[in-house]
């Protein structure tokens, strides 16, 4: 009875939507702007820079993009980030004495960074679903909670790996398959399994279904609270993933570890077009914001037209712009 309650309606073949098209668009535009402006900006060094930069990000905002469709939301990923890479370097300087530098140190990590953040995402998912508090409260709290327990854990300093153990871990950022760098090869599988999710399982339509009108859910016999907490443990889980692709690249941690990654992802969710207030995600358009909002702060830094501290004053404005058009598009319905 779920199923047929929640499943989407069989439809002809028809032509996207400019709205649909909008993004992608507005990104071969940019493309094309950033090769106008700059000689440097299609080389093979620049696109990989930009690609490995946006990995992170890309896999948290898929995983927002399964919160928001389902009407909640998370400020509190980019501490979450941060916590998660100062625990997980902890554990791996504690754990060298007696594992030594190897594979299985490396893995060790990985696993408490997963850990971390499933432990993380379930707290959010279970204030919010069981304790009945409004997202919005529940994560802004949190991201205050976890950023200044990696500040406490780091004694207001920096949590940095062992060198023998960041030199060991350094490929997993910097190196690659077939020339392709690894954080940009899990992104793509990331997405890969996001858009199918979301377009072609139970849970993505339930998702959907709840963020559209959670009573009505509920009347088809779906578990909106079980769902709900999934898509926080999915987005806990992303978060260590991204970080388990970051640490690497620095080898540290600190209080200022993942500033503002929060909006970054929120902001790649609206501008690829999934619904703010819930009900239809687009993991596809997620993917296409993430490479928008990497290629408008590459375009800036390499043609010095503002200073790159009002790239989140830019990104701000562009969440603005994209929830402004978002309620054009309703009105005009």
């Amino acid at each position: 009875m779920a199923d047929q309650a929640v499943s989407r309606p069989a439809s002809s073949f028809r032509l996207p939507s400019l709205s649909a098209l909008g993004p992608l668009l507005a990104l071969i535009l940019l493309v094309a702007l950033g090769a106008f402006l700059n000689d440097n900006f299609l080389s093979q060094g620049n696109i990989t820079n930009v690609l490995a930069r946006s990995a992170f990000i890309g896999m948290i905002a898929v995983g927002m993009t399964f919160v928001i469709t389902s009407g909640g939301l998370d400020l509190s990923v980019g501490s979450m980030a941060a916590f998660i890479a100062g625990v997980m370097i902890l554990a791996m300087n504690a754990l060298l004495p007696s594992m030594g530098v190897g594979v299985p140190l490396i893995l060790a990590g990985m696993g408490v960074a997963l850990a971390v953040g499933l432990a993380a995402g379930l707290a959010n998912g279970l204030l919010v679903t069981r304790a009945g508090i409004e997202p919005f409260i529940v994560t802004l709290g949190t991201m205050g909670i976890f950023r200044s327990l990696v500040t406490w854990l780091a004694d207001g300093g920096t949590i940095s790996l062992d060198f023998a153990v960041r030199q060991l871990y350094r490929p997993v950022y910097y190196s690659g398959l077939f020339g392709i760098a690894w954080p940009i090869l899990v992104f793509a599988l990331v997405a890969i399994a996001g858009q199918v999710a979301m377009r072609h399982t139970r849970f993505g339509r339930y998702c959907e279904a709840i963020g559209s009108n959670d009573k009505v859910a509920r009347y088809s016999a779906v578990s909106v609270e079980g769902v709900r907490l999934a898509t926080y443990v999915l987005l806990g889980l992303l978060v260590g993933l991204a970080t388990i692709m970051y640490v690497p690249r620095l080898g540290s941690a600190s209080g200022s570890t993942g500033m503002l990654w929060e909006l970054e992802a929120i902001a790649a969710v609206i501008i690829g077009g999934t619904a703010l207030k819930g009900g239809y995600g687009r993991v596809w358009g997620t993917v296409v914001g993430v490479l928008i909002l990497s290629l408008i702060d590459n375009i800036l830094n390499l043609a010095d037209l503002v200073s790159p501290y009002l790239n989140g004053a830019i990104q701000g404005v562009i969440i603005v712009l994209a929830v402004v058009l978002q309620r054009g598009k309703k009105s005009s319905a």
